[in-house]
C-alpha cells in the first residue's frame, strides 16, 4: 500500500464513521440536554479519560468553562487528568486503577454529571470512577467505542462512535464533543440575563 493509498484510506474511514454517525445523532442530542441541564442547574462537569481520551478530556473541559462560539458565562468543568501531584499521589498511595475514582469521590456532588471517555469502554480506572459517580448520586455519560465495554452499564447515556479503530473512535469522539459544546453553550446562552 503507497502513501497515498494510507492517506485515502484513512480519510475514507474517517467519512464512513462520520456518515454513521449522521444517520443516529440520538445520543449526541441526549447527552446535550443532560449537560446543559447540570450546568443550567450550577452542577460541575468532571470528565475522565486516558492517552488521547486525557487529551480530550482537557480539550472539552478548556471549551466549556472558557467558550466554544459565543460570550457566555463559564461552565463548571474539570478534567481530572490534569493535576500531576494528586495523579502521582493517588498513583502512588492506591494504584493507578483509582486516579479518578478518588477524586470523583473528593470534587463530585449529587447533581454533578461525570463524563467517562474510553475508546476500549473497559479502562478500570475510568470504570471505578463511574461506579464511584453513581453512588453519588451523579449522571454518568459515557464516550466510548462501538460496543461500549464494561462501563457502558454504569451509564445513564452513552455515545459509542460508530467504529471499532482507536483512531477513528477517537475523531469522532471529538467531533461529538464539538457538536454537544455547542448546544450546551446555546442553552447557557439563552439562560443568561
Amino acid at each position: 500500500m503507497t502513501m497515498e493509498d494510507k492517506i485515502l484510506s484513512a480519510i475514507r474511514s474517517h467519512q464512513a464513521a462520520a456518515a454513521a454517525l449522521a444517520a443516529d445523532y440520538s445520543a449526541l442530542k441526549a447527552i446535550a440536554e443532560a449537560l446543559a441541564g447540570t450546568a443550567l442547574a450550577g452542577g460541575r462537569i468532571l470528565i475522565c479519560g486516558n492517552g488521547g481520551s486525557a487529551a480530550d478530556s482537557q480539550h472539552i473541559a478548556a471549551e466549556l468553562v472558557g467558550r466554544f462560539k459565543k460570550e457566555r458565562r463559564a461552565i463548571a468543568a474539570v478534567a481530572l487528568t490534569t493535576d500531576s501531584s494528586i495523579l502521582t499521589c493517588l498513583g502512588n498511595d492506591y494504584g493507578f486503577d483509582r486516579v479518578f475514582e478518588r477524586q470523583v469521590e473528593a470534587l463530585g456532588r449529587p447533581g454533578d454529571l461525570l463524563l467517562a471517555i474510553s475508546t476500549s469502554g473497559s479502562s478500570p480506572n475510568v470504570l471505578k470512577a463511574a461506579v464511584k459517580a453513581k453512588e453519588t448520586g451523579m449522571t454518568v455519560v459515557g464516550f466510548f467505542g462501538k460496543n461500549g465495554g464494561a462501563i457502558l452499564p454504569h451509564c445513564a447515556l452513552a455515545f459509542l462512535a460508530p467504529e471499532t479503530d482507536t483512531p477513528r473512535v477517537q475523531e469522532m469522539h471529538m467531533l461529538a464533543a464539538h457538536i454537544i459544546c455547542g448546544l450546551v453553550e446555546d442553552a447557557v446562552a439563552q439562560d443568561q440575563p
